[in-house]
């Protein structure tokens, strides 16, 4: 049954991807289709190896670039579902270079290995979605003494993932809360892991030339921003190895989500969060209406202070605290959840306090 499932899947179409994917990603089209693209060669990859056949066909890692709250994480979540692989989200600040105290890079290994309940062959076929990755850039140059410097955090940790994204076989701890102990392993070929990078380089910007200042997230001129794309160069200059961006051949540029698309992130994909709110409370005998003004006072709070997608649930989550909290014992057992009740509720809230 198992082996039928996969040869289902490896049919799957680069359209087809595309059309599963946008059901549950909104906006970032461009993104969609290429990470389809990417996953499309990936199965047909995969095929080639079940089928024992010796292929030319190159490891698709992607690199995703985006603002917070851009989709990232959920277009790569939504694909490992799609393609029905096991999935882990590590984060590249916290591993460290071989040697030195912090967690060595086959640890992400160690955690695939956990989400596949330890099955070598479904962990070989996954996916790992490395968040953060712009916080690994080469952060030295060299003292100006001419001393240098180590940079453990940073250039280290890309030199180490260099094997990985390749495809090496490696040994990789079976209890990810015991890294260091090496008396309990197991060998992993990460040749078809797929790979999916992802950093909001916000600030590359600032490490290239006066004419380069608007091509990074965070410029002045949005229009600027979306027209421009970020080249190799600049991504070396920021601080990445040429060698490791070499590893990543697909490149994707994610835009800034607008108030529309994030209305519609709001209420339209099957798992939304309004949907998940009304069913929340719907156990409690409590039918929410979610009227449009109200959800826009919520669309607008995240643009205003940049939190994007990621920053709608829990603007609802301090909405709605209220309503949560007394749902069992209302009498009214309807709520309105307009512009006047969100404006309310947002009245002197700071941002910060958000768990985005």
């Amino acid at each position: 049954m198992e082996s039928s499932a996969r040869r289902e899947e490896a049919l799957l179409t680069p359209r087809e991807i595309y059309e599963r994917l946008d059901r549950f990603v909104i906006g970032q089209d461009g993104a969609k289709r290429a990470v389809a693209i990417a996953a499309h060669n990936h199965l047909k990859r995969l095929l080639a190896r079940r089928l024992r056949r010796t292929s030319l066909i190159k490891k698709s890692n992607i690199l995703l670039m985006g603002p917070t709250g851009s989709g990232k994480t959920h277009i790569a979540r939504n694909l490992a579902d799609i393609l029905h692989v096991p999935f882990t989200t590590v984060d590249a600040t916290e591993y460290t270079e071989a040697g030195y105290y912090g967690k060595d890079v086959e640890v992400m290994i160690s955690d695939l290995l956990f989400k596949a309940n330890h099955s070598v062959e479904d962990t070989q076929r996954g996916i790992i979605f490395i968040d953060e990755v712009d916080k690994i850039a080469r952060r030295s140059q060299g003292a100006r003494n001419g001393a240098g410097s180590r940079d453990i955090g940073g250039e280290g940790v890309q030199q180490s993932l260099l094997k990985l994204l390749e495809g090496r076989e490696v040994y990789v701890p079976l209890n990810v809360t015991q890294a260091w102990n090496k008396s309990d392993f197991v060998q992993v070929d990460t040749r078809d892991i797929l790979f999916i990078c992802a950093g909001t380089f916000s600030d590359l910007h600032d490490s290239g030339d006066e004419g380069s200042r608007a091509m990074g997230f965070g410029a002045e001129d949005p229009a600027t921003r979306s027209q421009k794309r970020i080249s190799t160069r600049q991504l070396t200059d920021f601080g990445m190895l040429a060698e490791f961006l070499g590893r990543l051949p697909v490149v994707v540029q994610l835009e800034r989500l607008g108030e529309e698309d994030l209305l519609r992130v709001l209420s339209e994909p099957p798992d939304s969060i309004v949907r998940e709110f009304r069913e929340l409370l719907s156990m409690d005998d409590l039918e929410v209406d979610f009227a449009e003004p109200g959800l826009r006072e919520v669309v607008r709070y995240s643009v205003e202070r940049g939190l994007g997608a990621r920053g709608l649930r829990s603007i609802l989550e301090h909405v709605m605290a209220d309503v949560m909290f007394e749902a069992p014992e209302r009498r009214r057992r309807q709520v309105t959840v307009d512009a006047g009740f969100v404006r309310e509720r947002l009245r002197g809230l700071d941002s910060t306090q958000l768990d985005v």
